[in-house]
């Protein structure tokens, strides 16, 4: 049986990265992130993203991943603006995007 590397999710953006790279990753996604927040209008402007907190150690003295990784991914998530016509969520700088080509349902 072959067996994946461990990987830790990012809270910013919610991708996989290896456990060593991960504390590289997140300084260089944070301002990414700031870049492209500061370039949104005012109304679709979030506010930073906080660093979940997970302090379950298991006995063998680890972080417990699963744990760490579900915070993570519920903070990227929560990053996600609806779409007020269709109401699917999307990052704030792809929901004007989007909203170009969204168009509300025709009733039949």
């Amino acid at each position: 049986m072959i067996r994946r590397p461990p990987a830790v999710v990012c809270y910013i953006c919610g991708r996989e990265y290896g456990t060593k790279s991960i504390s590289i990753h997140e300084p260089q996604c944070l301002k990414k992130w700031h870049n492209e927040n500061n370039l949104l209008p005012k109304e679709l402007r979030r506010p930073v993203p906080k660093k979940p907190e997970v302090r379950t150690i298991t006995a063998k003295g680890f972080y417990d991943l699963d744990a760490l990784n579900e915070a993570a991914w519920t903070s990227a998530q929560s990053q996600l603006v609806p779409c007020n016509v269709c109401g699917r969520t999307f990052l704030p700088d792809r929901l004007i995007v989007h909203q170009r080509s969204c168009k509300p349902k025709a009733a039949k």
